[in-house]
């Protein structure tokens, strides 16, 4: 079987038995997703304004 790390905890685990690849446990992938809801990961970029359209406008566009 191949065995690899965890990103979270670095732990070696089965990667065909683990039902919450690519992390060895609930755990990890619960930590994982923790990080990206406090922006400590992040996709680079160019940051998007969501509110540079005023909304009258979009309303005036839905139609």
């Amino acid at each position: 079987m191949k065995k690899t790390k965890c990103p979270i905890c670095k732990n070696k685990f089965e990667w065909e038995k683990s039902e919450f690849r690519p992390f060895c446990s609930e755990r990890c992938k619960l930590i994982d997703l923790g990080q990206w809801a406090g922006e400590k990961y992040f996709i680079p970029g160019k940051k998007i304004d969501t509110y540079s359209v005023p909304i009258d406008e979009i309303m005036k566009n839905k139609n």
